[in-house]
């Protein structure tokens, strides 16, 4: 597999570590280079960890509201964009995203229920669909709901151009067959 991720947050994590377990190339992206209009990476997928809306956690959503007219072009020309949930009160923390999603913070274990026909419903397979910790629920978006949690979607996805976008309230890394998946089907294009 020869695919690259950019991993849009300030320092490494884990999680960086996991992506790269699952064969996968994963560079980090700053906020500051993210928000560079200089800055020009290219990757098949971009991945934005839980808590990028929460100031105790990141200073990531600034970069993310300028950076937006580049990630709408990044994923309509081929990429594919992981977004994770925003982790704070405020609902309008999406409002980069092409497309309209309010989120409503509340983590908690919940039960899952995903939409076969969809691909995106694998990214919960490495755990126990009956009790997933999520950090809230998406309850407005234009998007096709994926994965609801009782009467709350949790997984949604947005088609846009040769992309996709896949935002998910999930508090669980992506299974790996999902990532590698989700991953390997964008495009490599430039951001």
């Amino acid at each position: 597999m020869n695919c690259r991720v950019g991993f849009v947050w300030g320092t490494s994590l884990h999680f960086n570590r996991f992506i790269e377990d699952c064969g996968i190339t994963c560079e980090l992206v700053t906020p500051h280079m993210l928000a560079a209009p200089f800055y020009h990476g290219t990757f098949n997928c971009l991945i934005i960890p839980t808590g990028f809306a929460n100031h105790l956690y990141s200073n990531l959503l600034p970069a993310l509201r300028a950076s937006s007219p580049r990630i709408k072009k990044f994923v309509h020309n081929g990429g594919n964009l992981l977004v994770f949930g925003a982790a704070t009160e405020k609902p309008d923390v999406y409002d980069w995203l092409p497309f309209n999603v309010t989120y409503k913070h509340d983590c908690r274990p919940r039960r899952i229920a995903c939409t076969s026909s969809y691909g995106t419903g694998t990214l919960i397979d490495d755990y126990d669909p009956l009790c997933i910790e999520c950090d809230g629920s998406f309850i407005s978006h234009e998007g096709d709901c994926v994965g609801r949690a009782e009467v709350a979607d949790v997984i949604i996805e947005k088609q846009l151009g040769k992309g996709k976008i896949v935002v998910t309230s999930v508090h669980e890394y992506p299974s790996k067959n999902f990532l590698k998946a989700f991953c390997s089907a964008g495009l490599q294009t430039t951001i």
